[in-house]
């Protein structure tokens, strides 16, 4: 009995860390934004993700604080063209961009300052 109460708090945990997201990134807004010289965070994520649940969590907050910040996201294991192009290897890295050139990249953060602090980069 206690092994079965055991599995399904495992099965639990594991669908109610799954991410209810969809890729946004696409190279014409990436390029766009390039060009207008706008701040773009890119979030590379996958569903079943603890870690990636909670930067989503940041990164949803940090959407409305950072108004005329581009947010853009896919999910690594199925865009891997993306990845591919973006030089991206692991879910959970965010990639900040202040026009054409990539001014910060972080692996695993889950710490809301310091991806503000990202985000806010020079």
């Amino acid at each position: 009995m206690k092994k079965i109460l055991i599995l399904i708090t495992l099965i639990f945990s594991f669908f109610s860390t799954a991410i209810s997201k969809e890729t946004t990134f696409t190279n014409e807004i990436l390029k766009k934004s390039q060009l207008d010289g706008k701040t773009v965070v890119i979030h590379s994520w996958n569903k079943t993700c603890s870690t990636c649940a909670r930067q989503v969590k940041i990164l949803d907050k940090a959407k409305q604080d950072f108004k005329d910040v581009i947010f853009l996201s896919f999910e690594q294991t199925k865009d891997r063209d993306i990845a591919k192009f973006l030089s991206i290897d692991y879910w959970t890295t965010i990639v900040v961009y202040k026009g054409n050139k990539e001014v910060s990249r972080s692996i695993g953060q889950t710490n809301k300052e310091k991806i503000y602090s990202q985000i806010n980069s020079l």
